[in-house]
């Protein structure tokens, strides 16, 4: 290496570190964040601490028959009445109530609703994929870090939220299985045969459950001018994997209006987004893996939908997500809202079974490089998945189906390297005798060479840009293949994160605080390639900053695949060795000599010159002579 490549190379390494450093939070930053976490986890612990001790003294003023002086009960009735209308208003059959849990139970989740809110306060998955990193099941979310109610005003324009009103359940927990159904309703009592009912029903084998919102009689309870009712949904989805940087930037907000695509919040900064109309279908909570919708049956209010999520800065959560909707208030007797809850996997099959898109929350890369997951990767893969076999294995199969099928695309490739590899002597001719003379026409020498030989310079590139696609489309596949997650080979635990042979006792910046293998088996596979491609191209002569390049790359691409999918990984590195095995057969059946008497041949034949030849020789001339007359115009 000679001390300008040196130079470089040493420049480069500076910028990645300066980079990682001034780009990394500072500490006033860090402390700033930690002083918001602890003042998170304080209000937490003191609203916790407040509903412990209002449910204790409730608990004393019930029970405690000798502080009758302050007790309600020695209250006159209008002031008892005036007091707990206040409170709870035309609800007061949410008085006294207790908070209760019910479950509906299928196949596929446990759902558990309660009785205050009437809301699903947590679900928890089972069955496909369906552990967290540290074991238990996975859970969607949980009861304090999630929130589901509607906003109402009674006749005396008095505002209440459904969150914190008390529900009667219809009955008892249940399960189903296979293509059984079940029902359950939790109802807010208004008085006087008037409520507002949530029902929500289930099959035993669908991640989908439904939810309406009935209305009875309530026209007379609820202000005359709403015209809607509001309902907001938040929440925290808790960490369940081990890379939990990488849950952080995969999780976001989706939603789709009628008509148009499926369309996003920002991965990677906070974002909050008030839609234009309100023809909006659905909108998601959406993890790495794992996503909750919301559906409705029909249209939504006029009020404008507004969506939110927020970075969140402790290690428990992922982020914050908040989606504020409307629903159609007409004043009738009797009224509904249907919608659904899709809570379940980021599976592409499942999802796209809905006809709903969906499946568009999975990031299968954008144009083209989606078309080739979704015709040629996920259906390979999900046709391998039905034998059962290790993943590890499947993997290995996909790379040589995919070899396969882009082999004729090599084996163009090769062939124009064998061409550049026969007349190679000819060009070192060329090179020699130029070496002190004009640059342009050492090109025009080498491109008549080539016109004569027969040769195309770019036939070698095309085929490589060919490859591109199913190469980028396979980065955005392993990383969100669900059917990945958790499953192991080998050393690697799970092949949709990172694999660690080595945990660093320090963090290096950009490449992590530990060391993937199938990472560097990748690197030193492609490293490999490079060196032998290059001495079966006989590039030996290339000026050393390109050479040094070369092997440069690799290197880089090492401190992101650290941290990427071990599967990824696992797939360059397989598909690399296949790449040798391929190019070794190639030489044996390849006749060089042969292509060497067939330029022969074609150097005798006349010269066809195309029409995009023509204009490049045009145009190299004209170069030539502007030159030339500048180059006169100098020596007068």
């Amino acid at each position: 290496m000679d001390r300008k490549s040196f130079i470089g190379l040493l420049l480069i390494g500076a910028i990645l570190i300066g980079w990682s450093y001034f780009m990394g939070p500072s500490k006033s930053e860090l402390a700033k964040q930690q002083h918001y976490n602890d003042s998170i986890q304080l209000e937490r612990t003191v609203a916790d601490a407040k509903y412990k001790e209002e449910l204790a003294r409730k608990k004393a003023a019930a029970t405690d028959t000798s502080a009758k002086k302050t007790s309600v009960a020695e209250l006159p009735d209008s002031l008892k009445a005036l007091q707990k209308n206040k409170q709870y208003g035309p609800f007061q059959a949410s008085v006294g109530k207790k908070k209760a849990y019910v479950f509906l139970e299928n196949e596929l989740y446990k759902v558990k609703l309660s009785t205050r809110g009437g809301r699903p306060v947590s679900v928890e998955l089972k069955g496909f994929h369906t552990k967290t990193n540290d074991g238990p099941p996975v859970k969607l979310f949980d009861e304090d870090s999630s929130s589901f109610g509607l906003q109402v005003f009674d006749n005396t324009n008095h505002a209440y939220s459904t969150d914190s009103l008390y529900f009667a359940p219809s009955g008892e927990s249940f399960v189903l299985k296979g293509n059984e159904t079940g029902a359950f309703t939790m109802r807010l009592d208004a008085g006087q045969g008037k409520y507002l009912e949530y029902a929500y029903t289930l099959k035993g084998n669908d991640y989908m459950m439904g939810c309406k919102i009935n209305l009875v009689g309530m026209q007379d309870v609820l202000a005359s001018n709403m015209q809607e009712l509001d309902l907001k949904w938040s929440m925290q989805p808790p960490s369940q994997e081990k890379d939990l940087v990488s849950q952080k930037q995969k999780s976001t907000v989706y939603y789709k209006l009628q008509d148009e695509d499926v369309n996003y919040l920002s991965e990677t900064k906070d974002e909050t987004k008030t839609l234009e109309g309100s023809n909006l279908k659905w909108v998601s909570f959406k993890q790495q893996f794992f996503t909750s919708v919301l559906i409705a049956e029909s249209a939504w209010g006029k009020t404008k939908p507004t969506f939110e999520t927020h970075a969140c800065i402790d290690t428990i959560h992922t982020k914050i997500f908040s989606a504020k909707l409307s629903i159609p208030l007409s004043h009738k007797p009797m009224e509904s809202f249907a919608m659904k809850f899709y809570y379940g996997p980021n599976r592409y099959s499942t999802l796209k079974q809905y006809g709903m898109d969906l499946e568009r929350q999975i990031p299968l890369g954008w144009s083209i490089f989606r078309y080739v997951n979704k015709w040629l990767v996920i259906p390979v893969f999900n046709f391998l998945d039905t034998f059962n076999m290790s993943y590890g294995i499947i993997i290995l199969i996909l790379t040589i189906v995919i070899k396969i099928l882009i082999f004729p695309i090599a084996y163009k490739t090769y062939l124009s390297s064998a061409k550049m590899r026969v007349v190679k002597p000819e060009v070192d001719e060329i090179n020699a005798k130029f070496k002190d003379g004009d640059p342009l026409k050492k090109q025009q020498a080498t491109m008549a060479l080539y016109k004569k030989a027969g040769i195309n310079p770019m036939a070698g590139c095309i085929p490589v840009l060919l490859q591109m696609p199913i190469l980028i489309a396979l980065v955005n596949f392993f990383p969100t293949a669900i059917e990945l997650r958790q499953h192991g080979f080998l050393w690697a635990s799970d092949l949709s994160t990172y694999d660690s042979i080595l945990h660093l006792p320090f963090k290096i910046p950009a490449y992590g605080d530990h060391v993937s293998l199938f990472a560097l088996l990748m690197t030193a596979s492609t490293i490999l390639y490079t060196w032998s491609n290059s001495q079966l191209m006989g590039q030996t002569d290339q000026l050393p900053g390109m050479k040094w390049m070369m092997y440069l790359m690799p290197v880089m691409f090492l401190v992101f695949m650290n941290n990427y999918s071990s599967g990824l990984s696992y797939y360059y590195f397989l598909a690399n060795m296949i790449t040798f095995g391929q190019t070794w057969l190639m030489r044996k059946f390849v006749d060089e000599d042969a292509i060497h008497k067939k330029i022969q041949e074609n150097k005798l034949k006349p010269v066809k010159t195309s029409s995009w030849q023509q204009r490049l020789e045009k145009a190299a001339r004209d170069r030539q002579n502007a030159l030339q007359q500048q180059q006169g115009k100098k020596k007068k």
